[in-house]
């Protein structure tokens, strides 16, 4: 008979923990529930429960997620929450791995809206490394809105009196219905076709959920991904959010805001030109100033006021150099002139001659060797004696 396999602890769990995650649809489900046993560790973690009326999952939100909710969490709150279900090996429960946590009530649009968001944010549209930084003095701008209401005016007016030399260019389209995103895209694929701007303010006034909702289109965010020109979203006022903003290199909070930030304030150029010219000119004064001071000390100089004495001082240092150059000179050759002489004496006391001057003679034999002992000459030998005047011949007749 076969015997089923033993498994340890840990071995369950990680079995367990592995058949939960392949399971596809435990790896990113809506989970809806009130919040129980909230908490908020110092790691940045947040620990909850999920509960209703007929049971309880423990829940976890890990800082960097828990950092991109919009409220804060609190106990008896009603929520959906997203994430993936999955086994703690330590404790074999398995739990909630939340991603994104919105409060209950908000209704298919917001459903909508994470759901798209959480889309985007894998594929990377929503990266904030890819973001480029706007023009700092913009030649033109193109405003892809509604030709009518308060926000392109507000945009036109702005622009205007903060940086007059910026060009504007309104692009019209629709921002509200079934046709916006559409007409959106295209004012987009345009501008970008002509480079017709160096940058793009995109959005529209204050509204509901579903009046700004084109906004939240995956049409209108891809639109603004792929353009070429840094663009601004301006959709809405400060509490709307919506897709553009995420995708869009700079999120302004009002159209009114997103013309403040697309173009410098005028006013603050000049103030800042008036500023450096000012600068400059204390700093040419202070040079001038040094200059005039430098210019007066070198004309009190000596060798200005009285240039011929100044030549008669190098004169003189002149004979001073050429005289110690002569002293030198001679103490030189004196001392050479003294190691001559001993060198010379030396040489004189070692000479041959003076040998010879003594009285001594050098016996040399016909073949030119020099006769040192007796045995070097024999009976009949003819030699040459060298004398200190000159050389004597003569024959050796014996030995002794």
């Amino acid at each position: 008979m076969k015997h089923a396999p033993i498994y340890s602890v840990t071995q369950l769990n990680q079995y367990l923990k592995a058949l939960l995650e392949q399971d596809r649809s435990l790896a990113g489900l809506y989970v809806q529930g009130e919040i129980s046993n909230y908490k908020a560790h110092s790691s940045g973690h947040h620990y909850f429960s999920l509960k209703d009326s007929g049971g309880v999952i423990r829940c976890i939100m890990y800082r960097w997620e828990a950092e991109k909710l919009r409220f804060r969490p609190q106990n008896g709150m009603k929520v959906i929450a997203y994430g993936r279900v999955s086994v703690f090996l330590r404790d074999g429960q398995y739990q909630l791995y939340c991603l994104r946590l919105t409060p209950e009530g908000v209704g298919a649009l917001h459903l909508a809206f994470e759901q798209m968001k959480e889309k985007l944010y894998r594929e990377g549209l929503l990266d904030s490394d890819r973001k480029r930084p706007l023009p700092r003095y913009p030649r033109r701008i193109a405003l892809i809105t509604s030709p009518e209401g308060d926000a392109v005016r507000d945009m036109i007016r702005i622009l205007g009196a903060r940086w007059p030399l910026a060009e504007v260019a309104v692009l019209p389209v629709r921002v509200q219905g079934e046709e916006a995103a559409g007409e959106i895209c295209a004012a987009f694929a345009r501008i970008n076709r002509l480079h017709g701007a160096d940058l793009i303010i995109t959005g529209r006034g204050g509204g509901s959920m579903e009046d700004l909702w084109a906004f939240n289109e995956e049409s209108v965010a891809r639109a603004i991904y792929a353009s070429e020109i840094p663009v601004i979203s301006a959709v809405g006022h400060e509490p709307d959010v919506t897709i553009a903003d995420f995708v869009a290199d700079v999120r302004a909070s009002t159209p009114s805001n997103g013309a403040e930030r697309a173009v410098p304030d005028q006013n603050q150029i000049l103030d800042g030109l008036s500023h450096l010219g000012r600068r400059l000119e204390q700093a040419m004064s202070r040079r001038l100033e040094r200059a005039r001071k430098q210019m007066e000390q070198i004309s009190r100089c000596r060798v200005l006021q009285d240039p011929i004495s100044y030549v008669a001082d190098r004169q003189q240092q002149l004979d001073y150099c050429r005289q110690r150059l002569a002293q030198g000179l001679s103490a030189s050759a004196g001392r050479e002139r003294e190691r001559f002489a001993r060198l010379s004496a030396g040489l004189d006391a070692m000479s041959p001659l003076k040998v010879l001057g003594r009285g001594y003679a050098i016996a040399r034999r016909t073949d030119g060797g020099i006769v040192r002992r007796v045995a070097d000459a024999a009976p009949g030998d003819i030699l040459s004696l060298r004398v200190t005047d000159g050389e004597i011949p003569c024959q050796v007749q014996e030995q002794t």
